[in-house]
């Protein structure tokens, strides 16, 4: 191993370490490159013209025809022009510059045959053969390289560790959105309404009652547009006649997002558990327990039995638990270990026919919730309707645009389509492969 500080002709200080790994041959050289920001108020002898291209043209001569695996990040997305790879390579044109390494975690890179982290290896470079090269060397160390074309790829490749959750910006706001919307309507209901109505101050039911109203709605609402996203492609695909027709931006954003809107929905609905098991444990509840039981025993009430009730109650609650269990099975099957060891069909139909049927019992839950007080005067205070109606609209249409989608005269001519059938009136240009199959190697090219 050697270390090697130097400044390029920008003024970017590079601290390079060389290792030598044992299984490696001498025309290879891994750089865990440094790069940090130039300077220009700060003076120094070796900062001097002469002293870089000094050496700069000791490093070039060092490193003549060797292949160099750049796995150095940066600490923002597009800290710099260009890629750090790409610099390197300018700035070492006689030497063949690689791309990789550089989002294996020090935890997977600790372990022989690493299994509990990502052994994903992206990879790139200008040469094929230096691709193909590192892609030996990665699978040598029970890793799973991944191509990804020429050296331009290297400033996507940088930005992965430095990404903060990037596809889930839109469903947390999508859900803190609904969370605002229905807290707040429940707000109004269930604690404005009897203020100025009846002077009766039930602000104590915002910690629990009014936040476990809005889980739920939040929740279903979530999972309705899970499977709302994959119905506007089918309409789009029915309407166009055609697959090959490319979805609106917003919708192709929307049917990436699906994982994470189902995940969020099976957080809410956890969450949900937890708050109406905590509901007996309250104090207010039990004032209101002795007072029932005051009234019925001032009313000379022996038997307060409701034969409907109890009905209701248990499948309430048996539905409920129903819908969780599918949901959890839902959101273990997302994880990409377990996903991984399914075929396309059973993921398939885990997730959409298992899905529909988690969101059609998730709606009778519901229904049940609500029983009668749909169709009750009272239950419609300032003249709105009671939350689980509004939060019920949106999965109610969606059972019935499944239902639609169902129907033979539809669902055979979208299964049409989707094998490849084009019905348009002007027959739609077929998309070009984009990400990686964009820039995939001539060697993973097979000719059938």
């Amino acid at each position: 191993m050697a270390n090697i500080n130097w400044h390029s002709a920008r003024g970017h200080k590079y601290s390079i370490v060389i290792l030598y790994p044992q299984n490696i041959n001498g025309n290879m050289f891994i750089l865990p490159v440094k790069r940090y920001p130039p300077r220009s108020h700060i003076s120094s002898p070796s900062c001097s013209v002469s002293a870089r291209r000094k050496t700069q043209n000791s490093l070039v001569g060092c490193f003549l025809g060797k292949v160099l695996v750049d796995v150095s990040n940066n600490r923002r997305l597009n800290q710099y022009p260009e890629s750090n790879a790409e610099y390197l390579a300018s700035l070492l044109p006689d030497s063949v510059v690689v791309k990789g390494f550089n989002i294996i975690s020090a935890w997977a890179m600790q372990q022989s045959y690493p299994k509990d982290a990502s052994t994903q290896v992206f990879i790139c470079s200008d040469s094929i053969e230096a691709r193909q090269l590192i892609m030996e060397l990665a699978r040598q160390l029970n890793f799973q390289p991944v191509d990804m074309g020429p050296l331009s790829w290297s400033r996507y490749i940088e930005n992965i560790p430095v990404q903060l959750f990037p596809g889930w910006k839109g469903p947390v706001l999508a859900a803190v959105a609904l969370s605002i919307f229905f807290f707040g309507y429940s707000f109004v209901r269930d604690i404005i309404h009897p203020y100025v109505k009846h002077k009766q101050s039930d602000f104590y039911k915002i910690p629990i009652e009014i936040v476990n109203h809005t889980l739920p709605t939040v929740a279903i609402t979530l999972l309705a547009l899970v499977y709302l996203a994959g119905q506007l492609a089918a309409a789009h695909q029915l309407y166009y006649g055609t697959k090959y027709k490319q979805f609106p931006h917003w919708l192709e954003s929307w049917l990436q997002s699906r994982k994470q809107l189902g995940l969020i929905s099976f957080f809410l609905a956890a969450v949900h558990i937890l708050y109406s098991l905590s509901l007996p444990l309250r104090k207010s509840e039990r004032y209101l327990l002795l007072n029932t039981a005051y009234q019925q025993i001032h009313a000379n009430i022996e038997n307060s039995w409701n034969e409907e009730e109890v009905w209701r109650v248990e499948m309430y609650v048996s539905f409920g638990i129903m819908s969780f269990g599918l949901m959890s099975l839902l959101a273990i099957t997302s994880i990409p270990s377990i996903s991984n060891s399914l075929n396309w069909r059973e993921f398939s139909f885990i997730q959409t026919t298992l899905g529909y049927i988690a969101l059609l019992i998730a709606t009778i839950h519901g229904l049940l919730f609500g029983w009668r007080r749909a169709l009750d005067e009272d239950a419609y205070r300032f003249y709105l309707p009671p939350s689980f109606v509004v939060s019920l609209a949106l999965p109610v249409c969606v059972i019935l645009g499944k239902v639609l989608m169902l129907l033979p005269c539809v669902g055979h001519k979208l299964h049409q389509i989707r094998k490849g059938l084009d019905t348009s009136p002007c027959k739609a240009r077929r998309l070009e492969p984009v990400g990686s199959a964009a820039n995939i190697s001539p060697e993973r090219v097979t000719i059938m």
